[in-house]
């Protein structure tokens, strides 16, 4: 029994570690690589956001109902809902694509043809999803990860070195990009059939005698709307700068925001690590320990997220500066900026989606998805007609999902009566505007480095120490109290 217990802990560790192993890659890739060739930088993009909205339609909430209905079938309808979902799979990918050739027909597109490109990596992430799904079930989530993680951010720098060199050709390095996903695919398959054996039974009518088919289709076009809006929330903007300004445009946007969406590892993590905690609470109807936990966590997310956003915002242009390809970099600086404030305020908020998914309430997401995709197109559309250009697009991002997450909180309200703040919390917000303000005003040296190093440094010392001494955040002294504890045994 304990061992089945260890299990999944040691997955979960894997799983972070993978994604930061993703991560690092990345962020050297977006550093020293991508500012190289902004253009190509944009286009994959493109293609990436394209693939990103497709793969929901393919997958047509399969992977979803895997997990909604699996606890009430025998082991044979399981895997004949599995093979079902193959199958679905397979059809919906096809029926997408002659939907996307008659567009290409009918409507004149001067991107059309990297639609095409996006459509194998779309097919390769639906099948990716399905298996994965699977592989939840089974608690083998984190090989999956390393493979999803960590192929995509090799692939991609080695792409834009085949082009920079004079290797291969854009074509050349736009197939490459693709061929990563088709292998992703097939790794994680291989992996999903050594654990998994579902068979080859297609004879579906028994399988639809034990669930209802139309509580499954419900279930599976709420999934998608779901997931359907969300990615486009997040990721219109890598739609819109192509045909509003440029590829180039799009590059240099992208490498913002690839920097600043690493502030949200910590809480991707801890998201996941608490879901089934606040899913146990609600299903006991226990509120009153939810409220410790959501208050908690939100102090704690909000600590390591104003940690990391203050040392971003005081040291990226001394760090850019250090860069040999600063020119290319700067237009990135405010990007980085708006965007993490944007992913800070989502952390400080703690975990509002989750509470609300596992919910009675969870229809609200797909209300409060559609609103944000709405306000998320309107303001992009607003501000790049009026000449914001890229800035424009990243406080539209920020505007929209503030708002976003402003609703979500006032719905957990009025449904629970439960805030993820209190007077701890408005204590650190106090600490960290001081301290930031404070180091900021301090004179620069002539050395960039050195600026980097005593103003970032410094920021982060002030912020712990003083968060520490007033036991703000219960975690903190926890971890700050065992290396104490090492020196002293030493």
């Amino acid at each position: 029994m304990e061992k089945q217990k260890v299990a999944p802990m040691k997955q979960v560790v894997w799983f972070a570690l993978f994604n930061y192993l993703g991560t690092g890659i990345g962020v050297i890739s977006t550093l020293f690589i991508y500012p190289n060739d902004k253009e190509l930088l944009g286009m994959m993009r493109y293609i990436d956001s394209l693939s990103q909205l497709l793969f929901p339609v393919m997958v047509l909430g399969a992977s979803q109902a895997l997990i909604k209905f699996y606890p009430a079938l025998d082991e044979r309808h399981q895997k004949q809902l599995f093979n079902y979902s193959i199958i679905s799979v397979l059809v919906v990918s096809l029926i997408t694509f002659l939907g996307l050739s008659i567009y290409a027909n009918v409507i004149e597109d001067e991107y059309i043809s990297l639609a095409y490109y996006a459509y194998p990596i779309a097919i390769a992430l639906a099948f990716v999803e399905l298996f994965k799904k699977q592989l939840q079930d089974l608690q083998r989530i984190a090989v999956p990860t390393l493979f999803e993680k960590v192929i995509p951010k090799i692939v991609l720098p080695a792409a834009f070195l085949w082009v920079i060199y004079g290797v291969a050709t854009t074509q050349d390095a736009i197939w490459l990009y693709i061929s990563g996903f088709v292998f992703i695919m097939l790794f994680t398959g291989v992996y999903l059939f050594k654990y998994y054996k579902p068979g080859f039974n297609y004879r579906f009518k028994t399988l639809f005698g034990e669930i209802s088919r139309k509580d499954y289709f419900r279930y599976s076009l709420y999934a998608l709307a779901g997931s359907l809006g969300s990615l486009l929330a997040f990721r219109i903007d890598g739609l819109i700068i192509p045909k509003y300004i440029s590829m180039e445009a799009n590059g240099t946007f992208s490498i913002g925001s690839m920097l600043a969406t690493t502030l949200q590892i910590p809480a991707v993590g801890m998201f996941a690590l608490y879901a089934p905690i606040i899913s146990n609470y609600l299903k006991d109807h226990n509120l009153k320990d939810l409220d410790v936990k959501y208050k908690e966590i939100a102090r704690l997310l909000f600590f390591i997220g104003a940690v990391l956003y203050g040392c971003i915002f005081l040291g990226i242009e001394d760090l850019f500066r250090l860069m040999p390809d600063y020119n290319k970099l700067k237009d990135s600086i405010a990007i980085v900026e708006i965007l993490g404030f944007s992913v800070l305020i989502n952390m400080a908020t703690g975990f509002n989606g989750e509470i609300i998914t596992y919910s009675k309430y969870y229809r609200f997401n797909l209300i409060a998805v559609s609103i944000l995709v709405i306000l998320t197109v309107s303001l992009n559309l607003l501000f790049l007609n009026m000449g914001y250009g890229i800035v424009g697009v990243a406080w539209a991002s920020f505007i929209s999902m503030t708002l976003f997450n402003i609703s979500k909180l006032a719905f957990i309200y009025k449904k629970f009566k439960l805030l993820p703040f209190d007077v701890k919390f408005f204590k650190m917000g106090v600490i960290f505007l001081l301290a930031g303000v404070g180091v900021y005003l301090l004179p620069n040296t002539a050395s960039h480095l050195l600026n980097l190093m005593y103003k970032t440094g410094l920021y982060g010392l002030i912020s712990i120490m003083v968060i520490y001494k007033l036991r703000l955040v219960y975690q903190l002294n926890v971890w700050v109290n065992k290396v104490l504890e090492k020196f002293d045994k030493q």
